[in-house]
């Protein structure tokens, strides 16, 4: 057989699979709605019952997870047929069903961390920080895992995790090949790949900015808990959980993954040497970091500006974000083009953020979601307060490896556990923080996020690499999650 004849057959088998995923989609689809509506459920005397509409939208639920886990369609496809279908079941008319994603605030944030992100890259700002930052940890191979650790998690605080991995791959194989260390054959190769994923997972859970699926928790919880959370309370919770996990995971990494040198055949010298190559920081950089730390000075001094000026200055933090990545395009700054950012911006995600909020939103108006908190995890009321975040880490980790995608997740269980919150009278922050920051951390696969894939395409480590490592990882998580929330919890109830 000819390659070009075995290149025809994988692709029609790639092709059939698809169909077969399509047609399975709709089939689960319609096997929902025929379904015979559930008996009522009674809850402490209560009656809880599955309406109509709220099957529908477990119908339409039942197609998009089916296509998202099967990829039959592009993530952003499956989302822009769920706008479409929820009409036509009759839950919603259609401009309520848009406007419920396309004119969430939520949306206008993740556009622009997105453009940030973009411009961070162009403007080479972040190829400098690194050098520097293995210019300050030094050479021992322990120290360049740590500073890759360190440097992915700081970054991805502030601009998305997929971003900060496409950083940080470069310099990394960079650093592999100067010290002649082949994919596959080396431990050191394996924990530094790998490291380029962990950091930026690691940190994004520290700040709203960090990934796709905080937004859309934010969003969640104002729409259905009536909850606003700001940038500094979801910091007071993010931040020293990314700080307890990056130790951890250096630990991991280099247990399991034992460097077969101590020190990189490159030295301190050289690494100046390729700063000074650099050149002194270009304008494009300048203006980059200006516009860079104004922003994240904004995001975080709202609160105090809106207290100081009784409520005047109060600019919501998706405007700021937005602003901030437009001005990347004004005359006399200049940092990137359009047609730069349209190739950068994952236009995809954003339409599977509308998809998915539109969603999101229409099972939990339903009653569905609150139908099937209780139906899957009614119990959890009964799990003590301490152990109830570790519980929800666990139980979201294993979500994860179903659906592929840290937005897909968050969008699924998020409004779930707030319905539960609500009838258990649980705080909603309380559980959709540790199920929010979870949807991130994607440790185990390496199909479970794009920012794991990038370092992955480099060819150092195997998926079994990964797994084995991400097990480990995955319970440092649920502890360091469950400890921000407890020791936060006593000390600002």
């Amino acid at each position: 057989m000819t390659d070009r004849t075995k290149q025809g057959t994988g692709q029609s088998v790639a092709v059939s699979s698809k169909i077969w995923g399509l047609v399975g989609a709709v089939a689960f689809m319609l096997v929902v709605y025929v379904l015979p509506t559930p008996a009522p459920m009674e809850r402490n005397g209560e009656i809880i019952a599955l309406t109509v509409n709220g099957k529908a939208c477990l119908a339409v639920l039942a197609f998009a997870v089916t296509l998202w886990v099967t990829e039959a369609l592009p993530f952003a496809v499956t989302s822009l047929f769920v706008v479409l279908l929820i009409p036509v079941f009759g839950v919603a008319d259609y401009a309520t069903v848009v406007a419920a994603g396309f004119g969430n605030p939520i949306i206008t944030f993740f556009i622009g961390v997105l453009i940030l992100s973009s411009g961070f890259v162009h403007s080479g700002l972040g190829t400098r920080l690194v050098l520097n930052v293995l210019r300050v940890f030094g050479t021992r191979t322990d120290r360049v895992l740590l500073g890759f650790l360190v440097v992915g998690a700081m970054l991805s605080m502030w601009i998305t995790d997929m971003a900060v991995a496409a950083i940080l791959l470069p310099l990394g194989v960079g650093i592999l090949r100067d010290a002649r260390l082949e994919p596959r054959k080396s431990n050191f190769g394996r924990a530094l790949m790998i490291a380029c994923a962990y950091g930026p997972l690691i940190g994004g859970i520290a700040t709203p900015a960090g990934t796709g699926a905080n937004p859309i928790a934010i969003g969640y919880l104002r729409e259905l808990g009536d909850l606003e959370i700001s940038f500094i309370r979801w910091m007071a919770l993010g931040v020293p959980a990314a700080l307890l996990m990056l130790p951890f995971g250096w630990i991991v990494l280099l247990k399991i993954f034992p460097p077969e040198m101590k020190e990189l055949p490159l030295t301190k010298e050289e690494v100046t040497k390729k700063i000074r190559d650099l050149g002194r920081a270009s304008p494009g950089e300048v203006k980059t970091l200006a516009i860079f730390a104004t922003t994240i000075t904004l995001w975080v001094a709202t609160p105090l500006l809106s207290n100081f000026t009784n409520g005047v200055i109060n600019p919501p933090i998706q405007a700021v974000a937005l602003l901030g990545g437009l001005s990347l395009f004004l005359p006399g700054i200049n940092v990137l083009s359009w047609r730069a950012a349209q190739r950068d911006v994952d236009w995809g995600g954003v339409l599977l953020i509308v998809g998915g909020l539109s969603l999101g939103l229409m099972v939990f108006n339903t009653g569905a979601a609150r139908w099937v908190a209780h139906a899957l995890l009614g119990n959890i009321g009964f799990v003590p307060a301490l152990l109830l975040p570790f519980v929800v880490v666990i139980g979201v980790a294993l979500l994860h490896l179903l659906f592929s995608s840290n937005t897909v997740t968050g969008t699924i269980i998020i409004p779930i556990l707030i319905a539960l919150a609500q009838d258990l009278k649980i705080d909603p922050w309380a559980i959709a923080a540790p199920a929010a920051f979870t949807s991130s951390l994607a440790f185990v696969l390496v199909t479970e996020s794009p920012t794991n894939v990038i370092p992955y395409a480099a060819g150092y480590f195997s998926i079994r690499d990964m797994a084995k490592a991400g097990v480990w990882m995955t319970l440092v998580a649920a502890v360091c999650v469950t400890v921000s929330i407890v020791v936060v919890g006593f000390i600002f109830p």
